[in-house]
């Protein structure tokens, strides 16, 4: 959390003006939106557009947090965070306040988002966050403190954004920002070092939050509190194997998690337990397996390989048409 210190230095009151120091531009606040480790977030209004204003005393937080919204931005067609519109000091009466201005993204977060449209939207959203998790990675980067809270949809049709970047971290370093139940070092599942699994934990742990709005407190930790909860809820157990590899850090690119996903979601055969052929006739059996086995494992990597193949000329198809039944029913359901 913020200390009160920073927190003081940069409480300013709706109607005040902020002058860049440099660039002189003029901006007027509006309301707080929020506050974290490193700075204070206001809505605030310039030239008849509104924009989101973070202000610290930290400049070296701010001139992290610039940096990484610049490399965002070189990635293109990409929608990772914000687009930074200006970099400045702001002289207050108390001291010299370095501050950064983004687009204004407007939209409910994302357990908003789900608990007003309905939870058939979660899959489909979850399926946009790993492809820009993805770019992110791509691009040596790790979002860090990815919660609900800095997931914003918007639309129509619905897009989710990243937003508050402050816990963006270069990959190989230690998480700068973080929130516990998100966290896996908080679950005893792994470090806080800054890799592509660190992130996929957090979008389990988010899968998870989406059946517990309030959230759980942790009792035993560890993976076998977080499946039993998965266990709990049906609409958690559709995608358990799912969650428990991310949760065990079994994924090594969000790409694969992606891809299960999506796999998952389009699967309409329901899970049966394999035949126990070998119960009721244990020589057959054992012909079978030593006559047959190097054919079964060619059979199942062949059918693996034609699955792989399958899912990335289908994935665009899908996508496309399950967006456009969403933005369909969203329409319809905005006109009434």
């Amino acid at each position: 959390m913020m200390n009160h210190t920073l927190k003081n230095q940069c409480k300013v009151s709706p109607g005040t003006v902020i002058s860049g120091k440099w660039h002189s531009n003029n901006y007027t606040i509006i309301k707080e939106l929020g506050f974290g480790a490193n700075g204070v977030v206001y809505l605030a209004k310039h030239k008849n557009t509104q924009v989101a204003l973070k202000m610290s005393d930290n400049g070296m937080s701010i001139t992290s947090e610039v940096n990484v919204l610049k490399s965002f931005a070189k990635v293109q067609g990409s929608t990772l965070g914000p687009s930074l519109l200006d970099v400045d000091d702001w002289q207050s009466p108390r001291a010299r306040i370095s501050f950064y201005v983004m687009e204004y993204i407007q939209g409910p977060d994302l357990l908003t988002f789900i608990r007003e449209k309905g939870k058939s939207w979660s899959t489909v959203l979850f399926i946009q966050l790993l492809k820009d998790l993805d770019t992110l990675h791509e691009n040596g980067w790790v979002f860090g403190d990815l919660k609900p809270e800095n997931l914003i949809v918007t639309g129509p049709p619905p897009k989710i954004r990243c937003i508050d970047v402050g816990g963006t971290t270069i990959q190989g370093r230690a998480i700068k920002e973080f929130t516990e139940f998100f966290d896996r070092g908080y679950w005893g599942l792994g470090s806080r070092k800054a890799e592509p699994s660190y992130d996929l934990f957090a979008v389990a742990m988010i899968m998870i939050n989406t059946a517990y709005p309030k959230r759980f407190n942790k009792t035993t930790g560890g993976i076998q509190q977080l499946k039993d909860a998965i266990r709990q809820k049906p609409e958690l157990t559709k995608y358990e194997k799912i969650i428990l590899r991310a949760l065990q850090g079994q994924y090594s690119n969000a790409k694969e998690m992606r891809e299960d996903l999506l796999e998952r979601m389009t699967d309409k055969k329901t899970d049966t337990p394999p035949l126990k052929s070998s119960m009721s006739n244990p020589t057959s059996s054992n012909q079978i397996k030593g006559g047959f086995a190097k054919n079964q494992k060619q059979v199942t990597r062949q059918t693996y390989r034609k699955k792989k193949k399958k899912s990335g000329w289908l994935e665009f198809l899908i996508i496309a048409v399950l967006l456009g039944a969403f933005y369909a029913w969203y329409t319809f359901d905005k006109l009434l």
